[in-house]
């Protein structure tokens, strides 16, 4: 069997300190600005999408292949982030249905 440490060093994992406590004590933190990140990231490749597609429409780019690139690249962002919401909503709703 591997060290526990070795695993953390590996996957780059928090170290837990007895009781559940992370280490750091910034748990939710940590969660929240990556969900804070992502958002930040689909709502910067949705507006240059819409760039792009202004762009085109205007005449300034007669390149439809850059436009159809920041398009599918913003609509798997969004499909991405919409799949972490749901699955946010779901552990919320999950921990909060739990017995005490």
């Amino acid at each position: 069997m591997n060290d526990i440490s070795a695993i953390n060093s590996e996957y780059k994992t928090v170290p837990v300190k007895q009781g559940g406590q992370n280490a750091s004590g910034q748990d939710f933190g940590t969660v929240f600005d990556a969900a804070k990140g992502l958002l930040d990231e689909t709502n910067t490749l949705q507006n240059k999408a819409s760039a792009e597609e202004v762009k085109f429409a205007l005449g300034l780019s007669d390149n439809t292949h850059d436009m159809m690139i920041a398009a599918q690249k913003a609509t798997v962002a969004l499909q991405y982030t919409n799949a972490i919401r749901t699955n946010m909503i779901q552990a919320y709703q999950t921990i909060m249905n739990m017995q005490i």
